[in-house]
């Protein structure tokens, strides 16, 4: 399935849920376009429709867990960059001249985009920022490293979540220092329908503040 989110965005899930059921998203810039993370399944419709939209210029990917068949998203588009952060390079078990490891705290891409490390349950655990996303008022694509929850106005943080372990008080202080920098009011998660629509910013916040003081009592 393919849907609008917001001008110059499509999400893609596959249907029927395969795996853990993650969306990948496709954010157009004047300078060319991104896939945020990334589906197993990459069928001739969804080839076609990103083609449509001017194919893709790099792939960035949040963290291991959709590594999946990244290496064929890029070759089906040219042989693009797959930009992932060097402190996960050991779960990379398919290496491919493609991928581009990135290391530091941030790393700015095209379009105005940025990659931002916030650790998280992976070392290298990325987030990705977009000033023009959220209406102009800038959005950040979380993936499962700040998950979205079911009621939409909060985040959480989990070191496993098949295990349902949470994550450590240092990690989840890292992960809002981390987006402090940037500005932005919607948050994109991992899943479909998972997006803080307004106030993300200060969702993050409230949130981390919230799981702290439980992870205290």
């Amino acid at each position: 399935m393919i849907r609008e989110e917001e001008n110059n965005l499509i999400s893609i899930v596959t249907e029927p849920k395969f795996a853990i059921g993650q969306r990948a998203l496709v954010i157009q810039t004047e300078e060319g376009n991104l896939l945020w993370d990334c589906l197993s399944l990459l069928d001739g419709g969804t080839r076609d429709r990103i083609a449509s939209m001017g194919g893709l210029r790099a792939i960035a990917i949040s963290h291991p867990h959709y590594y999946t068949t990244m290496i064929e998203w890029s070759r089906t588009f040219g042989n693009i960059p797959i930009y992932l952060h060097e402190a996960d390079h050991e779960w990379v078990m398919r290496p491919d001249d493609a991928v581009a490891y990135w290391s530091g705290e941030t790393l700015r891409l095209f379009g105005g985009l940025t990659l931002i490390r916030g650790g998280g349950h992976f070392e290298g655990g990325t987030l990705l920022h977009w000033p023009e996303g959220g209406g102009g008022k800038g959005a950040l694509f979380s993936g499962d490293v700040i998950q979205v929850v079911p009621d939409r106005r909060w985040v959480s943080f989990m070191y496993s979540y098949p295990n349902y372990i949470p994550l450590g008080s240092a990690s989840v202080r890292q992960l809002v220092n981390a987006v402090q920098p940037f500005e932005f009011d919607r948050i994109y998660g991992a899943f479909s329908g998972m997006t803080v629509a307004t106030d993300g910013k200060a969702a993050i916040s409230r949130s981390a503040d919230r799981y702290l003081a439980r992870l205290l009592t």
